[in-house]
């Protein structure tokens, strides 16, 4: 049992997370990688509303009609960001003012959504936690590790469009880059290992 939570919270840091893996909300990554506090401020945000509505979502899994579950799904999510929103303003207005609109729109960020259909929906809340955690720090990690690379970067080295919307795309897509490079690399000496030609 415990096997499983950590397999289900590893993944999500590692060979589905969200950015670098499964390529899901790159509009807020882009946006708010500008610097380090706003993607540790964001990341926190979208692990809460992860965390929360994937845990309301699997506990309610049998009694929310199949017919109007994504609406079901939208408002409980909704009611999460409400509150990160809220609590937001009140204790870090400047961060808040710093993030925007993005804050707000987590509630229709593919990444939440996404988890509540494809894994809340069908699994245990102790399940459901493990890949919150797991998907909300995943994202969080690929959230700082871009906005580092573009602060440092643009702010430290002078690159000023580092922290600029062309250096956020350059960015990403360097580092997805260098995800896959390692992931077919390391593909190739599993199979070298194993003494398989690759075409079984």
């Amino acid at each position: 049992m415990l096997k499983n939570l950590w397999l289900e919270f590893k993944k999500g840091i590692t060979v589905e997370n969200p950015t670098f893996g499964l390529v899901l909300g790159l509009c807020p990554t882009l946006a708010v990688s500008t610097t380090a506090q706003n993607a540790v401020g964001m990341g926190i945000a979208a692990t809460f509303v992860l965390l929360g509505s994937n845990v309301i979502i699997s506990a309610m899994r049998k009694l929310i009609p199949g017919a109007i579950r994504i609406p079901c799904y939208i408002v409980v999510i909704a009611a999460f960001v409400t509150i990160v929103e809220l609590f937001m303003k009140a204790y870090s207005p400047a961060l808040s003012k710093s993030l925007g609109i993005f804050v707000p729109l987590i509630a229709v960020n593919c990444i939440v959504l996404g988890r509540a259909e494809a894994f809340a929906n069908k699994n245990t809340v102790a399940s459901s936690v493990a890949d919150a955690l797991g998907m909300g720090i995943g994202f969080t990690i690929a959230l700082v590790i871009i906005a580092v690379i573009r602060e440092s970067t643009g702010s430290g080295l002078g690159a000023l469009m580092m922290i600029m919307p062309p250096g956020a795309l350059l960015t990403l897509g360097l580092l997805i880059g260098l995800v896959n490079w390692r992931r077919i690399r390391k593909k190739k000496k599993l199979i070298g290992r194993a003494g398989c030609c690759g075409s079984c």
